[in-house]
């Protein structure tokens, strides 16, 4: 059987949908809009906004596996935000549920790219560093792509100014640039197996 098309399946909370910017593209807009793959892909986008890993952990096989095709190369990109903070789950358990995720993806024969949880102002910078540490260590142990958004933008200027806002969880256009401009440049053409 051929394969027919590109099925890029998103899921996480409202960093994946974009949540303030004017642009309404956030960085999945950014990404797809910037990949030139040699067959027709097809993006879909499921955020949850609010989510943590537990509740993405939950409901990412009712969502993702019906949009899946045997004709189609299926992708699962995981764009990790930082509510496990806010609801109060430990680290362990964040990695449990993102672990469980991992695992389940690759018994449906699904392959995972992971976008780590980006700097907040609201949130102590070494709680979020060891966060996306240990997010990052759960997808090496699998040999699963993990972009790294904490550390490069935590001294960026322009991601201050965007989440320059009291309280702010998501950045603006410039922001969500960044974040874009970190997938592309950290794995995602490689993943898909195309040139960049």
């Amino acid at each position: 059987m051929s394969i027919e098309e590109f099925r890029v399946i998103v899921v996480g909370d409202e960093l994946v949908a974009g949540l303030g910017d004017a642009r309404a593209m956030g960085w999945t807009g950014r990404v797809f809009a910037r990949t030139d793959a040699p067959l027709p892909l097809i993006p879909m986008v499921l955020p949850v906004p609010g989510e943590d890993t537990q509740g993405l952990a939950e409901r990412w096989q009712a969502e993702v596996l019906p949009r899946t095709s045997e004709e189609a190369d299926n992708r699962l990109v995981i764009g990790l935000g930082s509510h496990d903070l806010d609801h109060g789950l430990s680290l362990a358990r964040a990695r449990l549920n993102f672990a469980n995720l991992l695992d389940n993806a690759s018994r449906h024969q699904l392959k995972p790219f992971v976008v780590g949880p980006p700097p907040r102002t609201d949130v102590p910078a070494k709680v979020l560093s060891d966060l996306s540490n240990a997010y990052a260590d759960v997808a090496a142990r699998r040999s699963i792509p993990y972009v790294d958004t904490f550390h490069p933008l935590a001294r960026h200027d322009q991601w201050r100014t965007d989440m320059s806002t009291p309280g702010a969880y998501t950045p603006q256009q410039a922001g969500y640039g960044l974040l874009a401009w970190l997938v592309l440049h950290n794995g995602w053409h490689h993943w898909l197996g195309i040139s960049a």
